[in-house]
């Protein structure tokens, strides 16, 4: 069997109801909308949320909070992470990405102090904690802000 062969099951499709389209058909002339009113005129109807002039439960609801435009989004790799790379290593928010520790970065990587670093390893990150700092530079390392 090959794709341009593939047919829909007997009885599993119908034909879509031809509306207006003469009085015989059952659905002509007015299209099953009625004789008057705002829906059976063209564009007629009311908006999603529309309750017939009573206010509305969008408007009815209290509004709570802000959001914050210009909040920034750190993506946060800790000290002990980076025991993955070997000593000596130049790590760049690139190198991060690549070994898994960072999925991507938004406004910058900031690495904080959690664990503990056995490896002498450059950091080059966006932004760091005093503790990841002082973590990086007791096992031989050095942290440079971006």
């Amino acid at each position: 069997m090959k794709l341009h062969e593939l047919r829909a099951p007997e009885g599993s499709t119908k034909n879509p109801k031809r509306k207006g389209r003469g009085t015989a058909t059952g659905q002509g002339k007015t299209a099953g909308r009625g004789m008057n009113g705002q829906n059976s005129r063209s564009g007629g109807g009311t908006r999603p949320g529309f309750e017939g002039g009573q206010m509305p439960l969008y408007r009815r609801v209290p509004k709570r909070g802000f959001t914050n435009i210009w909040k920034k989004e750190w993506e946060i790799v800790n000290v002990e992470d980076l025991n993955a790379f070997e000593n000596g290593t130049l790590v760049t928010p690139e190198l991060m990405i690549e070994a898994g520790l960072a999925k991507k970065v938004v406004d910058g990587i900031k690495i904080l102090g959690d664990g503990t670093l056995e490896k002498s390893v450059t950091v080059k990150a966006h932004k760091f904690s005093k503790t990841a700092i002082e973590k990086i530079e007791s096992a031989g390392g050095k942290a440079e802000v971006i």
